[in-house]
């Protein structure tokens, strides 16, 4: 596997990183060949020189778009990829979900609110000493400061995948499917669940960015 680079990680994080490096042999066959789809599509675009912009899309822009948005920068950050930029978005704005900030912070990211809007509250996630935080809240997925042309869409989750089978301005379109931790909301194995995904997001996203 490729080295990972020295971006000062927090040290819980990074402890959380290593440990899913460990555990690529838990990414079924058909999911890596989407992952390497996207690996070939932030290599091709590395290659020419471009700046690298992924946007992760689900239905509300409240759970698994900011989770593959914001691992995926720390894997790009973590291999060199400094062109790729992240985004996420949703076919209508909510607000990131509280359990999410709650997993992020589990796993070691610092978070902080930066506005006083309640309903759709920006968060500032930090994931390392000196990186910018990413400013994470609700939008739909071509409100700025999303792209609108030359970017990856990649979808993930089957409603958002069903209701955009056309994202206007993308250069790809690729589904990474991931199950909704909403299904735990309010029972004994919520945190587990929000855990669970927060970790099979960063295993995925890690490998692919481990291809290029």
């Amino acid at each position: 596997m490729s080295e990972l680079r020295t971006i000062g990680l927090f040290p819980s994080l990074d402890a959380f990183v290593q440990q899913r490096r460990t555990e690529t042999d838990q990414i079924p066959e058909d999911r890596k060949g989407d992952l390497k789809q996207l690996a070939g599509y932030i290599r091709d675009e590395v290659q020419k020189l471009e700046r690298v912009q992924l946007t992760f899309i689900c239905t509300h822009n409240s759970r698994r778009s900011h989770l593959t948005q914001i691992w995926a920068k720390v894997a790009a950050d973590l291999f060199g990829l400094e062109n790729v930029q992240t985004f996420s978005g949703g076919t209508e704005a909510t607000a990131m979900n509280p359990r999410v900030v709650e997993s992020l912070k589990r796993t070691g990211f610092q978070v902080d609110v930066q506005t006083e809007d309640e309903s759709n509250p920006t968060y500032a996630v930090r994931y390392a000493d000196h990186s910018e935080p990413l400013l994470c809240f609700s939008k739909v997925y071509n409100e700025s400061p999303n792209p609108t042309a030359q970017f990856a869409a990649v979808m993930t989750c089957s409603s958002a995948d069903q209701a955009c089978p056309y994202v206007p301005g993308c250069d790809l379109r690729l589904p990474i499917r991931y199950e909704d931790p909403k299904v735990s909301d309010d029972t004994p194995e919520e945190a587990e669940i929000y855990d669970g995904r927060s970790q099979q997001i960063a295993r995925e996203m890690l490998y692919a960015m481990s291809l290029i």
